[in-house]
């Protein structure tokens, strides 16, 4: 077996989750920097998912100046609990997400 075969990827639902709690640890509201950082994301892999992030009403687009902040939604905080709630569902069952 190859090391790039023992590689795990995260799913897009984790991806998600990992931006939202990002922004959730700031206090809900979070610079693209920081969520970059923090979900472990390239510059451009964010973008995409910011945007998706934003179709689906779970983070809004904050402005201040130039200075733009992105904040989560109460749909996003109630995405968080309900993901939180399936891993740990997942983990009952011993399924690895």
């Amino acid at each position: 077996m190859t090391d790039r075969a023992k590689v795990k990827y995260r799913s897009q639902m984790k991806i998600l989750a990992d931006m939202l709690e990002a922004i959730e640890s700031d206090g809900g509201r979070s610079l693209p920097t920081r969520i970059m950082f923090k979900a472990n994301l390239s510059h451009d892999r964010l973008e995409k998912y910011i945007s998706d992030l934003m179709q689906l009403g779970l983070v809004e687009e904050l402005r201040d100046g130039d200075k733009v902040a992105y904040g989560l939604t109460g749909k996003g905080v109630d995405y968080l609990v309900e993901f939180r709630r399936v891993v740990e569902f997942a983990k009952a069952f011993g399924i690895p997400l």
